[in-house]
């Protein structure tokens, strides 16, 4: 049986977390003279409020359920994409209702889709808030909440297990405090080294700090209507790629990296493969690009470098106009828009390893049909996949893609066109952010329907929660017994 006062006391947990970043967001505001002050300033009293009631009439929790913990994970994003919309509300401009709950969900769930036409009309204070919450978003609320929280009886396990999925929890070989302590750790090192290495070369403090939330929450919101095209700096676009690319690497083997570890992404076979894949991608694209003429050979690799590991590691930050592309590349990115990342990053998507995975199940079939008396297992980085993680995998990339077929109808179904239905699908429940057609590289959502702003909203989150936690969930709640 799930407790109520368990979900709401946790729930209070997740507001005051959020409350805090809006009075930061309040307090950049106020320090510039901005207009935006009065909507954060509000948004973070009502939040703190709201998050402050079940600390004060519900009693202390001792321990919670894996089902109760599954019920906070999902409810607690879907209240906190409902908060985060407040401030652009209350501010106007863009932000409809439609308008801001998209934009709300986006950040959150790191797609870094956008509805504004003009960005840079943003209060810093606004601004600042749009970044925080691919901040928040990027390694997880439930895992920032449960290290300031009191280690309890189940309630660590019960939350971790809740929002981690089985595959990315295999290079991980310790107490779930202490893992994620260590993702933290990952995550803040990124955060502050990049930030360093952007002012040094040539963006402010400001943009500096947003851009490297923007980029190791792999989420693509930047502070310029031109993204990084902006600053047409390729020293800026170096470090962004690095950046990127580790982010959506595996956190542990990254901490492993960090701490020189055996394991790690320069021996982990499926790190190594996942870099490899991408070095391809990028050949490919430079080279029709060379060929068809669009950028010289110079251009051609920074531009294809850049787009393919900013969709592959779903950040979705642009250098360019990819609507522009030619159809193979276009295609291509379409494909490493649905691949994306590694299992246990910030990246979205199927992720690599399942892909790597299947594959070798695929391989392991193969043989089996050859030679039936055989006996086969699939392993990654020498450490064999049980059958039920393997069912898991083909079950999940099957939730996945008819998710993405059923939005893609949808948005058909309204008019939209093909290109624009099947991109702006796959883009949100991958947490990529840009597609093609209507909501290219340079372009936004904001000329679609509300009622296709709703349907990606719910793609989003989907995608973020990796579809069967969300499905799961309706199971638990609607089950008869």
């Amino acid at each position: 049986m799930i407790r109520t006062r368990v979900v709401i006391k946790y729930l209070g947990y997740i507001l005051l977390f959020n409350a805090l970043f809006l009075f930061i967001s309040a307090v950049i505001s106020f320090a510039h003279g901005e207009n935006s002050v009065s909507a954060l300033l509000f948004s973070a009293l009502l939040t703190a409020s709201l998050g402050s009631f079940p600390q004060i009439f519900v009693e202390k929790i001792e321990e919670i359920s894996f089902h109760e913990g599954l019920v906070i994970s999902v409810t607690g994003w879907i209240i906190t994409c409902i908060v985060g919309m407040i401030p652009y509300y209350i501010w106007g401009g863009e932000f409809t209702l439609a308008n801001a709950l998209f934009e709300s969900v986006s950040g959150y769930t790191t797609t870094g889709a956008s509805i504004l036409n003009d960005v840079e009309v943003l209060p810093k204070g606004l601004l600042f808030w749009r970044s925080s919450t691919t901040f928040i978003g990027g390694v997880g609320i439930i895992l920032f909440v449960l290290l300031v929280l009191p280690e309890k009886k189940g309630v660590q396990s019960s939350f971790y297990r809740s929002e981690v999925s089985d595959l990315s929890k295999m290079s991980f070989r310790t107490r779930s405090r202490h893992i994620i302590r260590m993702i933290v750790t990952v995550y803040f090192t990124l955060i502050i080294v990049e930030t360093i290495l952007l002012k040094l070369f040539g963006m402010t403090f400001f943009d500096a700090i947003c851009h490297s939330f923007s980029t190791v929450a792999t989420a693509g919101f930047s502070t310029k209507n031109l993204s990084i095209a902006a600053y047409n700096n390729i020293w800026i676009e170096v470090v962004i790629m690095l950046f990127m690319l580790v982010s959506s690497m595996h956190f542990g083997l990254v901490y492993a990296s960090m701490t020189n570890k055996k394991i790690n992404i320069f021996t982990s076979r499926p790190a190594r493969m996942y870099m490899f894949v991408t070095f391809i991608g990028i050949m490919l694209v430079a080279f029709q690009l060379t060929q068809e003429k669009v950028y010289g050979l110079g251009e051609s690799l920074r531009y294809a470098a850049f787009q393919v590991i900013s969709l592959a590691s779903t950040t979705g930050l642009v250098t360019a106009d990819t609507a522009k592309w030619p159809l193979f590349s276009i295609i291509l990115l379409l494909y490493y828009s649905m691949q994306c990342g590694m299992v246990g990053s910030t990246a979205g998507g199927i992720k690599f390893d399942r892909i790597y995975l299947f594959f070798a199940s695929v391989r392991k079939q193969l043989k089996s049909i050859i030679h039936p008396e055989g006996i086969y297992v699939v392993k990654m980085d020498k450490k064999i996949i049980d059958h039920g993680l393997e069912l898991q995998i083909v079950t999940f990339i099957i939730a996945y893609l008819f998710t993405m077929m059923i939005t893609t109808l949808l948005l058909a179904a309204m008019g939209i066109d093909g290109m624009t239905s099947l991109s702006a699908s796959i883009a949100t429940i991958g947490n990529v952010g840009p597609g093609f057609g209507e909501v290219s590289s340079l372009g936004n959502y904001g000329q679609l329907p509300n009622t296709a702003k709703y349907i990606l909203s719910v793609n989003m989150l989907l995608g973020r929660l990796e579809i069967m936690n969300v499905f799961a969930l309706f199971l638990l709640l609607f089950r008869k017994d």
